[in-house]
């Protein structure tokens, strides 16, 4: 029986080899279960819009995220463990990028015991940061995550959004975003710096090629003020400024907002958009984040008689502030009527009180309005949740 030395000596020599580097995942997932003494493991990606896990191999089926133990252990990112029907025992665990939900891994052996099971452990976390590293330019990553075809404006939108989870112990902020293949003006930012957590929402003035074009430049101009140390008021300025010279004819309204790690003040500007929510011990605080809105971004911004203005709050442990699009609200559902804030609102606390982990509230939340809707969704719907969770002093 291998050892932990063994294991390890046989992991290292895997990893040394230069030739591994540039193997395709599912040639290195195979040599590297081998070189653990795992017998088979397959890896799952979850698809674009958090619906199924699809294999990437061929003699594998996809599973459905919210009917299969391999989605449970995708929704509440927990090791799972049942009999395989080839005989012996599957381990499914979770494909973790970080804070960032991936998909899952299924390791079959003919026993699993603390030893077995560490290996596993080490291979999904080799295989995350192999994921990671490769997706940005595999291709074949992109298309086995997509069930279909995807919209010109979706595509270049899509290639400047962050990845939907972030986070740290002492934060976490994610996002979901709909229609996934149609998508045209919306988006979102999210960044973490030692100090800080950088969260920003958009929407922008119409839903097309244009719109998406807004939001880029938008999202491009925000990112550079950040990574140049732009304080909030001079980050907003430099969006505005962006959008005036390049794109005189569009704006588009924005939250883009600032939380120190350390005190949990939050910072916030807000142009023209829906105010954030608060919520605390599992309610929401009527009013908190509400301010008077400035005019959106870009150009009518400049001819506004006043300077944008930085609002402040301080959060308390715990504390989650949640972000959206009109699109969310003013969804329709199958009778005709709008989703609403308060069945939005209503969702998001019921799944705080079961204690479930934010990125899956926004997975099934995202999924309920568009299981709700008697067509398509009439605008871009985003949803932003971020929240605080400082150590205890």
């Amino acid at each position: 029986m291998a050892t932990a030395e063994t294991e390890e000596g046989l992991l290292a020599e895997f990893l040394a080899d230069p030739r591994n580097a540039a193997l395709d995942l599912t040639t290195a997932v195979a040599r590297c279960s081998k070189a653990l003494g795992l017998q088979h493991s397959v890896v799952y990606l979850a698809d674009l819009q958090q619906r199924r896990l699809i294999p990437l191999t061929d003699v594998a089926w996809a599973l459905d995220i919210d009917d299969s133990l391999a989605g449970w252990t995708y929704r509440t990112q927990s090791l799972r463990v049942e009999e395989s029907e080839l005989g012996g025992m599957t381990a499914w665990l979770p494909l973790l990028d970080g804070a960032e939900r991936l998909g899952v891994l299924a390791v079959r052996s003919p026993a699993l015991d603390p030893a077995s099971l560490r290996r596993a452990r080490t291979l999904a976390a080799l295989l995350a940061m192999m994921i990671t590293s490769k997706r940005a330019y595999k291709d074949s990553f992109v298309r086995r995550m997509r069930t279909e075809p995807m919209q010109l404006p979706a595509e270049m939108l899509r290639a400047f959004l962050p990845p939907r989870t972030i986070g740290t112990t002492h934060a976490l902020s994610t996002a979901v975003l709909e229609p996934a293949y149609e998508v045209g003006g919306d988006a979102f930012d999210h960044s973490l710096t030692e100090t800080t957590l950088h969260a920003t929402i958009l929407d922008a003035m119409g839903h097309n090629l244009a719109s998406g074009l807004t939001t880029s430049v938008a999202l491009a101009a925000c990112r550079n003020a950040r990574r140049t140390g732009a304080d909030l008021p001079d980050l907003v300025k430099s969006v505005d400024s962006a959008l005036s010279q390049w794109l005189p004819d569009q704006f588009c309204t924005a939250v883009v907002t600032q939380l120190d790690l350390a005190t949990g003040l939050l910072r916030w500007s807000n142009c023209g958009h829906p105010a954030p929510l608060l919520i605390r011990d599992e309610r929401v605080v009527a009013g908190a984040l509400d301010r008077e809105a400035d005019p959106p971004m870009g150009l009518p911004s400049l001819l506004a008689s006043q300077p944008r203005r930085v609002h402040e709050t301080a959060l308390e442990p715990g504390d989650r502030v949640l972000m959206y699009t009109d699109g969310v609200t003013e969804a329709r559902t199958r009778d005709g009527s709008e989703f609403g804030l308060e069945r939005f609102t209503d969702s998001i606390i019921r799944a705080t009180a079961g204690g479930e982990l934010a990125p899956e509230t926004l997975r099934r939340l995202i999924h309920s309005i568009l299981d709700s809707q008697s067509d398509r969704l009439r605008d871009d719907a985003t949803i932003l949740l971020f929240e605080w969770r400082p150590p205890p002093r």
